[in-house]
């Protein structure tokens, strides 16, 4: 597959690159961003994916996330996709709503038209865009992560829960754990796969520990300060979930931190340590 460089960045002795590429899944040129440690010439390096939030791109998290020391230190492929189809042609709310459409693809397969032709991100992240990483960067998939930041978190705390063999760690920034129970969700999900709510609980966190789904072990960090805790992100129905099902879960609340970069980059670099320490085991 084609990859278009972008850009290319001096970096803690690593390259911080941005990238585009034809994507099949979404009909679309896409954009990434990939952070390469410094490392001796032809070693696996061990990645990790990071999923972003609402109206996010892959620049969001790329400026703003404070990862690039911490990946140097523990020697990690960092990498951030966009979070939907872009381009002419490509549809977007309604309303032009900031939470579906352009930015807030969910990480799920529409099969709802319009949205069906280019709004295949669960296919592209899971899929695709491994393939085409692979390829050209020097990833060992034997030893990947992932991670995310509100719908990113749902989008990576899901992905590990139907892939369990895939990552060895995942973690979270304030995730929708629950969307078919939460606004943000409920409007996505229906407007993506129809009204069949049992085809959501394969991208619900929470549904899917109900019916079943396990991973050895989640980090999840949120703050009270965050303006959506109560309404949209609901921590506590993702404790229940894990508590009924036995499954371990490290919940921090934050205190005074809101749903920001500024929270996201306080505590990415113990959310590396805590990736880098599973991925070496």
């Amino acid at each position: 597959m084609t990859l278009q460089t972008v850009s290319l960045n001096r970096s803690y002795g690593g390259t911080q690159g941005v990238y585009r590429h034809a994507s099949e899944q979404t009909q679309t040129q896409m954009t990434f961003s990939v952070y390469v440690p410094p490392h001796r010439e032809g070693t696996k390096l061990a990645a990790v994916w990071y999923l972003s939030g609402l109206t996010c791109t892959h620049a969001n998290v790329t400026e703003k996330g404070e990862f690039r020391s911490a990946c140097a230190e523990h020697g990690l492929i960092f990498i951030a996709p966009d979070t939907s189809p872009r381009g002419e042609g490509v549809p977007g709310d309604p309303a032009n709503s900031y939470d579906f459409g352009l930015g807030a693809g969910f990480y799920v397969d529409a099969t709802e038209a319009p949205f069906s032709r280019n709004y295949r991100m669960w296919s592209y992240v899971t899929e695709e865009l491994p393939r085409l990483v692979a390829e050209h960067f020097p990833v060992d998939t034997g030893r990947q992560s992932i991670m995310g930041h509100s719908m990113g978190g749902h989008g990576a705390l899901t992905i590990t829960l139907r892939h369990p063999g895939r990552y060895r760690a995942a973690s979270a920034f304030a995730p929708i754990v629950a969307p078919s129970q939460v606004p943000w969700g409920i409007k996505a999900l229906g407007g993506y796969l129809g009204n069949d709510k049992a085809t959501w609980r394969k991208h619900d966190t929470v549904a899917l520990i109900e019916d079943g789904a396990k991973f050895r072990e989640f980090l999840v960090d949120y703050g009270d300060a965050d303006p959506f805790l109560t309404e949209q992100l609901r921590p506590e129905l993702l404790q229940a979930a894990c508590d009924k099902a036995g499954m371990p879960l490290t919940l921090r609340r934050q205190s005074s931190y809101d749903h920001s970069y500024y929270f996201i980059s306080t505590f990415m670099g113990d959310h590396l340590h805590w990736h880098a320490q599973r991925l070496k085991a």
